[in-house]
């Protein structure tokens, strides 16, 4: 039968997300539109951002946090073109954001020591094998696989090489271990449902070590730029942007600080994931149709969930048959305003990918996946039933 209940919101996006609960044009009031960025209130405006990101995230000191053009891949691209080639380089990809970093490693900086260990759909490379005398980088989670790192003991504290984490929809829904990191980068479009368009950039003291240095062999364009005459541009990470930001997107995002701080800060942001990943791995766990993407269960992403499409009837068939399967399942969502852009990333295997973070009610995952069942056999019912001659 129908599903007797809607979700109070269809917006399952992985990016830009859902704004938090509550949120209306009203939070947006208070926007310093109209003046110059450089004036009081709006450099006090970005330093609070700054400041407010910094301790909920809980950075140790002397880690500094700065606001960056072009989203979380503005900040993942500076971060390669400041720092890399001092060393060789461990470069990991399972999905497809590490592999266009890896295309960004290779072929556009031509780093030449490189090593890339990468993984097929679902699995993570073998991080046993990470050599950390190089510089690593990394997607501290998978967007498009659904599949994380579980945690950072597998790296060392006495490691010779730097940590470059794209962590864009790790942030705020997952537990970061910082010492374990040197540069990490994300974008608020994700965890905490901002506006999009402007990325962030995190680094450690042994980070801005590596920045004042290191000069790289190629030109830097004044967006990339972290240092000025070998040492760091402290104003970056004081709310003194390298260009002009949205005032109005600077505005969204302290809204969204100021809900996180009021439900409980960070703990409450990633409980807020993990039940929203809990609800869906018991719903999984009772399907007879849906599995996760990511193999081992202790790195399903708890933001990106990514399921396949199990049913013998519908895994059998070619991988063009079964996108197609999974297409018309989310247009069947859409046109019931049930769930909007919850199909797999286009190069992914076949299936469908919920946004899980925390500006996602669990209520609203409950209702949604009663609906994918529905639809799911609805779907099948077409495909499997007898053709009229």
């Amino acid at each position: 039968m129908l599903p007797a209940l809607k979700p109070s919101s269809a917006l399952f996006s992985s990016g830009p997300t859902k704004k938090f609960p509550g949120w209306n044009l009203s939070h947006l009031s208070n926007t310093a539109h109209g003046r110059s960025h450089r004036a009081t209130l709006p450099k006090q405006k970005l330093s609070d951002a700054i400041n407010k990101m910094s301790s909920m995230l809980g950075l140790p000191d002397g880690y500094r946090l700065g606001i960056v053009p072009a989203s979380d891949t503005g900040a993942i691209e500076m971060a390669m073109w400041s720092v890399l080639g001092a060393k060789p380089v461990d470069i990991l990809s399972w999905e497809s954001f590490g592999q266009t970093w890896v295309s960004d490693v290779t072929k556009q900086l031509k780093l030449s020591n490189v090593r890339h260990l990468d993984a097929d759909w679902g699995k993570l490379p073998d991080l046993s094998d990470v050599n950390f005398d190089n510089d690593v980088v990394f997607c501290w989670n998978g967007t498009t696989s659904g599949v994380c790192v579980p945690d950072g003991e597998w790296i060392p504290e006495d490691r010779e090489g730097l940590t470059i984490v794209d962590a864009t929809s790790a942030c705020f829904a997952m537990t970061l271990d910082w010492s374990k990191i040197d540069i990490a980068t994300f974008s608020w479009q994700k965890s905490l449902g901002g506006e999009a368009a402007h990325g962030v950039i995190i680094l450690s003291p042994r980070a801005v070590d590596r920045l004042e240095s290191y000069t790289p062999a190629w030109p830097m364009p004044k967006i990339f730029q972290l240092t000025k005459n070998g040492k760091l541009i402290e104003g970056i990470f004081k709310g003194e942007t390298i260009n002009t930001p949205s005032l109005l997107c600077l505005e969204d995002l302290l809204a969204a600080l100021n809900w996180a701080e009021e439900i409980g800060g960070l703990d409450a942001l990633i409980n807020r994931s993990e039940q929203n990943l809990q609800v869906v791995s018991d719903w999984v766990d009772a399907s007879n149709w849906a599995g996760f993407l990511a193999v081992e269960p202790n790195t399903r992403s708890n933001t990106s969930i990514c399921l396949t499409i199990n049913d013998p009837h519908i895994s059998q068939l070619p991988e063009a048959e079964r996108k197609d399967f999974a297409k018309a399942m989310t247009k069947r969502l859409e046109e019931e305003n049930v769930a909007f852009d919850i199909g797999a990333y286009r190069t992914a295997p076949a299936g469908l990918r919920i946004w899980g973070g925390p500006t996602i009610d669990t209520s609203d995952i409950s209702i949604l996946l009663e609906w994918l069942d529905y639809v799911f056999e609805e779907q099948k019912r077409i495909i499997t039933s007898p053709k009229e001659a």
